[in-house]
């Protein structure tokens, strides 16, 4: 059967900087449960899938949403240098889809709205664009690593809010299609729509101090 849109979520089990990041837990619950609530709240999406190597993923995952899928990562994939773009490329050649949707349990503040506004968004667009990913707009001052200005004038001191925007790839959410990933080896197509998320939303757990930022963000939110 083929699905109309598939969620893809991919959770290693050990993790370099944050010791069982993606169940560790995170504002009363396993981490990767946020994303999982989140994703089984938009109705768009067909099917969600989980590709993990995690034991630990897996039985929590079978027990509490017994609605999304499980694809045990082979070894040959689990590797913390295997680019994604490889596990992702086994994942849609099991599971037949027009677009994929691809997000990451170290995104616990991506909301629904967010989520849903990117889906509509990309059908909406498609297929003038061909593809979307999702972006936080910086407005700051940037230079080279040869000092040289990147997006402002030395001579001309305007104030940072009128500089024009630079947009930050956050890692959040990616729509694509299988073609594309075939293609390209990338989640990112010619004609990419980039879709602006709340910078509270961007918040990309990598180390502790940004699980320990994201989750008091989450908490406020959440009024937890």
């Amino acid at each position: 059967m083929k699905h109309k849109l598939v969620a893809i979520v991919p959770m290693r089990h050990s993790s370099e900087r944050v010791t069982g990041k993606n169940y560790k837990e995170f504002a009363g619950k396993p981490l990767f449960h946020h994303i999982l609530h989140s994703l089984s709240a938009c109705q768009m999406i067909d099917k969600i899938v989980v590709d993990t190597d995690s034991p630990i993923i897996i039985d929590q995952v079978n027990l509490l949403f017994p609605d999304v899928l499980i694809l045990e990562r082979p070894k040959h994939l689990s590797d913390g240098n295997i680019p994604m773009n490889d596990v992702l490329m086994n994942t849609i050649n099991q599971i037949p889809s027009d677009f994929y949707l691809q997000t990451h349990s170290t995104n616990p503040n991506l909301t629904v709205n967010s989520i849903k506004g990117a889906i509509n968004k990309f059908l909406e667009v498609y297929p003038l664009f061909d593809s979307l990913f999702s972006v936080t707009k910086r407005q700051v001052r940037y230079w080279d690593s040869l000092a040289r200005p990147i997006n402002h004038n030395q001579s001309i001191l305007l104030r940072t809010q009128d500089l024009p925007p630079i947009y930050e790839e956050n890692s959040c959410l990616y729509i694509f299609s299988q073609n594309i990933l075939e293609r390209k080896h990338n989640r990112i197509g010619e004609r990419p729509f980039l879709f602006e998320i709340p910078e509270i939303e961007a918040q990309d757990i990598d180390g502790e101090l940004n699980f320990q930022v994201a989750e008091f963000l989450f908490s406020k939110a959440h009024n937890l």
